[in-house]
């Protein structure tokens, strides 16, 4: 049933949840100054990723890149570069051109409106809710899974979380609860007992702060929210590539601003056909991404003399780079493990 909004007061619910924040948050280096640059990048880096894997990352790209600025400066390169390793990589490309337009729209100073956060590259919603609520007060939910599990559940509430209007929905109804002079706390009171006690498998309903309020805990029905009706569709897609080698060298090029791995490097996608008695081995690599499943087939190519190799090369405008040259490029992971494992047999690989 939906939630009865007339007739309740909720909003302790909120100060229960503000309070178990205070002494219990996460200790978290983006929460150490709360600076809207550091928010915003842990927010981009933990969108698809747990914490405990994105955190290394974190601090290796604030090192790198310690102030937008700092960002603004640096070559699209190398922002890719200090991605690696955790994949979506147009959250980066994204990031780059946000930082520019920080700098060079609003003066170097990060924008403290959700309006005016919104308008950044690559920030949604979510992402500009929770900078204008954290870093700026505003009072505005941060609805996010997390959100949708964490109210659902309390409130009982069969909404479909994958309709249109879920997210406003459940900002109305996060709106019920949230305190007006702790939105900030609030928002990440909801993000931590998300994450780690109100789950979306096995959650510790006997730690929550508000296990009392619960309507789904208290009647048995945890496990009924949130409700989604719609599954996300995945798509089959097919790839070929040429691991065109000479020795210990090989050739790569970067992508354009196209297809689902933009501007990262990769292996040729044909050869001439007099090349084909030239490979040495076939290999196919299973990928998955959210909305598709990559079937990969990677042919080495092995090209003796060399000239032939750099001539291929300087026509086709690829490069030429050993293992420790392309570890200074970014890479689709299946490539990247390709080239590392080179020579080294594995399950899948087929004998021509």
């Amino acid at each position: 049933m939906k939630t009865n909004k007339q007739n309740a007061d909720f909003l302790h619910i909120g100060k229960k949840l503000t309070k178990w924040y205070d002494t219990n948050a996460r200790q978290l280096p983006w929460r150490e100054n709360q600076h809207p640059y550091n928010i915003w990048i842990s927010e981009i880096v933990l969108q698809q990723t747990q914490v405990k894997q994105g955190l290394g990352h974190y601090l290796r790209f604030i090192e790198r890149f310690p102030t937008v600025k700092e960002l603004h400066n640096a070559s699209e390169d190398d922002v890719l570069l200090y991605w690696k390793g955790l994949g979506y990589y147009s959250r980066a490309i994204n990031l780059h051109k946000a930082a520019h337009q920080v700098v060079e729209d609003f003066g170097g100073e990060f924008p403290n409106h959700f309006n005016e956060i919104l308008k950044l590259k690559g920030v949604g919603k979510y992402t500009a809710a929770a900078i204008a609520s954290i870093c700026f007060e505003e009072k505005i939910p941060a609805v996010d899974g997390n959100f949708y599990r964490v109210l659902s559940r309390i409130f009982a509430d069969d909404f479909d979380i994958s309709s249109s209007k879920a997210f406003q929905y459940f900002s109305d109804l996060a709106l019920l609860i949230m305190p007006d002079d702790k939105s900030g706390e609030f928002n990440q009171a909801i993000m931590d007992i998300g994450s780690e006690i109100c789950k979306p498998k096995n959650p510790l309903c006997g730690e929550c702060p508000v296990n009392d309020d619960c309507i789904a805990y208290q009647t048995g029905r945890v496990s009924e929210f949130p409700v989604k009706t719609k599954k996300t569709k995945v798509s089959d897609l097919s790839l070929k590539y040429f691991f065109v080698k000479h020795k210990n060298q090989f050739l790569i090029k970067q992508r354009g601003n196209d297809f689902i791995w933009k501007k990262l490097y990769e292996f040729p996608t044909s050869i001439p056909t007099e090349w084909e008695e030239f490979i040495i081995n076939s290999k196919i690599v299973n990928h998955k991404l959210t909305h598709k499943n990559l079937s990969i087939e990677i042919n080495t190519v092995e090209l003796d003399p060399k000239k032939e190799f750099e001539i291929f090369a300087s026509d086709n405008d690829f490069l030429i780079v050993d293992e420790k040259q392309a570890d200074d490029k970014s890479f689709p992971k299946p490539l990247e493990n390709f080239y590392k494992n080179i020579g080294k047999p594995e399950i899948g690989e087929l004998q021509f």
